[in-house]
């Protein structure tokens, strides 16, 4: 009777064992869900850009053949609804493919942490513009000085954190760029918007970008009207004396007028390609103005592979 009573005792698992309420909600919360997409919020201010180019085509077709392979991360709401922190590319891929679910992966983050994720994902991408970088690295910064200038949320090993290291010197860390670097990138936030486009169209430079930023904004608009008057964008030198007029309270229309009409017998022709198709194939190496004379030795060489081609089918 013993031995029968014996043989009913079920032992409870190992890991049931130490597995607390916390831990079994978490768990339940990463799983992979296939979410309605029309229960997906963006990411409020994501400053990185969906484009329609043909990367995203691909991605489409890749989709409607295939699904998502790598799940979007999200959080969920208190109101239920769930706030997409990566994956807004294949969001917009499953919409224009028709899908109505995207596969997700649920994550328990503060607004604060899925800042960091959202940033640190994006940061991967193989093409990234300035004002991309900008609004991440301000977002990310700020995300870190309200949590106390925490980093048990990044990849930072733990034998390296240092409790006296600024939030800007861990994010040096992290990404990769000095923090006078930094430092720039977040100026570009305070361009106006036509002069920070024409920055991602490397129309203008970054380091005499980062100079105008110190200018108000009505004296951007101003310089906006004076670089369309005269077909030409300030030099770092010019930029740096309109920045100088500025701090001294004597930057009126006029010197902005008189800056941009000096002559620049150095300045580099403005970039002949706006799309990004073409402009991503060009090397980083190839100086600005020199890029139309980059694609025109490589169409020559291209059709030099064909008629070599052609001829060889005869």
């Amino acid at each position: 009777m013993a031995r029968s009573r014996e043989n009913k005792i079920e032992l409870t698992a190992y890991d049931d064992l130490f597995e607390t309420d916390e831990s079994r909600a978490e768990a339940n919360l990463s799983k992979i869900r296939e979410i309605p997409i029309s229960e997906i919020n963006e990411f409020p201010d994501h400053p990185f850009k969906v484009l329609m180019n043909e990367d995203m085509e691909q991605l489409v077709e890749s989709v409607s053949r295939s699904g998502v392979m790598t799940p979007a991360t999200v959080r969920q709401k208190e109101d239920g609804r769930y706030e997409l922190i990566s994956g807004h590319r294949r969001k917009k891929a499953c919409e224009l493919a028709g899908l109505e679910t995207l596969k997700c992966e649920v994550k328990e983050l503060t607004h604060d942490e899925a800042i960091i994720v959202m940033v640190e994902s994006n940061l991967q991408r193989s093409v990234i513009l300035p004002s991309e970088k900008a609004f991440a690295y301000k977002m990310r910064l700020e995300a870190m000085n309200r949590q106390g200038q925490r980093s048990d949320l990044t990849s930072v090993p733990v034998a390296q954190k240092s409790e006296n290291k600024t939030s800007r010197e861990k994010l040096s860390e992290l990404v990769g760029e000095s923090q006078d670097q930094i430092r720039r990138f977040i100026r570009l936030t305070k361009l106006v918007p036509e002069i920070l486009q024409m920055v991602d169209e490397r129309q203008i430079a970054f380091r005499p970008a980062v100079e105008i930023s110190y200018l108000s904004e009505e004296q951007q608009y101003t310089l906006l009207e004076a670089m369309g008057y005269n077909d030409a964008t300030p030099s770092l030198a010019q930029a740096i004396k309109m920045k100088k007029f500025m701090q001294e309270g004597k930057l009126t229309d006029e010197v902005i007028q008189s800056i941009m009409q000096e002559d620049k017998p150095n300045q580099k022709e403005k970039p002949a390609f706006k799309d990004e198709r073409i402009t991503k194939l060009i090397p980083k190496s190839i100086p600005r103005g020199q890029e139309t004379d980059f694609v025109v030795k490589a169409l020559e060489f291209y059709n030099r592979h064909l008629q070599r081609n052609k001829a060889h089918e005869r």
